[in-house]
């Protein structure tokens, strides 16, 4: 029987095909990736000005808002603090202070309380001194870091401050001519000359008190060293209320109440008479 020849199938081999888009696809989403890593690493060694720049755009990227790196809405002289307002601030100065080198030994010699004549931030001292040196008016490294914070925020607003000094009830050497009220003055005028320099504006401070030890803050232990301290008052600014529209502007002209007899006669009311009258 004859044999058919072997039967050979050739098999086409395709270099470099067609293989899709999908590896585009892929690509793409490593390198978002990849910038998202690289903008939050960036973030996390960025100062904190620009962190609430970043977080600004993202809550308004329109810019609408007028809020960019910002809590307060209309930051700067359009952002008036009002009694309605005064919490959104204290916040606002919380953050910027967290970022104040040794916040975290400072954090509990800080008090920020809103009262009834604005925000009061009490700087209070230890027993060797925290924001001056101690027995001294001289402002220390912490404190001018903390001071140079506070003012750079506060300078950005239309708001007036008042500064104060205390100081415990330890009395200097008799026979002295420096004494409480001499430190107390002079630690919140140094504050205010600091504070100056570094943004507030110069008609911002609009007063400057020394109490000495007449308003401690531990009554019960008048040696304590937290009663010496220094407090900056941010006042209130009144909101303006529109005044009252004249009657006349409201509904019209007024009419005569009903039972008031009508003028008689045909004497005419000169002008000079008429305005005259308005102005009794």
């Amino acid at each position: 029987m004859k044999k058919l020849p072997p039967i050979i199938i050739k098999k086409k081999v395709s270099h470099g095909g067609h293989h899709g888009g999908a590896w585009k696809v892929a690509y793409a989403d490593f390198v978002t990736a990849m910038m998202a890593l690289f903008i939050v690493l960036w973030l996390l060694n960025s100062g904190q000005q620009i962190k609430e720049a970043v977080g600004g755009y993202f809550k308004d990227p329109t810019g609408t808002a007028k809020n960019v790196g910002s809590d307060m809405t209309g930051a700067g002289e359009n952002f008036v603090i009002s009694k309605d307002n005064m919490e959104q601030l204290k916040e606002q100065l919380q953050k910027a202070i967290r970022e104040v080198p040794n916040f975290d030994k400072l954090k509990n010699h800080i008090d920020m309380t809103v009262t009834n004549e604005g925000l009061r931030i009490e700087l209070s001292e230890s027993a060797t001194g925290t924001f001056f040196d101690s027995g001294s008016p001289k402002i220390s490294g912490d404190g001018s870091e903390l001071l140079t914070a506070l003012a750079q925020d506060l300078g950005k607003l239309p708001n007036k401050l008042a500064l104060e000094g205390h100081t415990d009830s330890k009395q200097y050497t008799e026979g002295g001519t420096y004494g409480n009220w001499e430190l107390s003055t002079d630690r919140a005028n140094a504050a205010r000359r600091l504070m100056m320099q570094h943004g507030v504006g110069e008609n911002q401070v609009t007063q400057v008190r020394g109490f000495a030890d007449q308003r401690l803050r531990k009554k019960d232990e008048p040696l304590d060293p937290s009663n010496r301290r220094i407090s900056l008052i941010v006042q209130y600014i009144e909101k303006k209320e529109a005044p009252p529209m004249p009657p006349s502007a409201a509904g019209g002209a007024m009419k005569p109440l009903e039972g008031t007899p009508k003028p008689t006669g045909t004497a005419a009311t000169s002008p000079a008479t008429s305005e005259s009258h308005d102005k009794q």
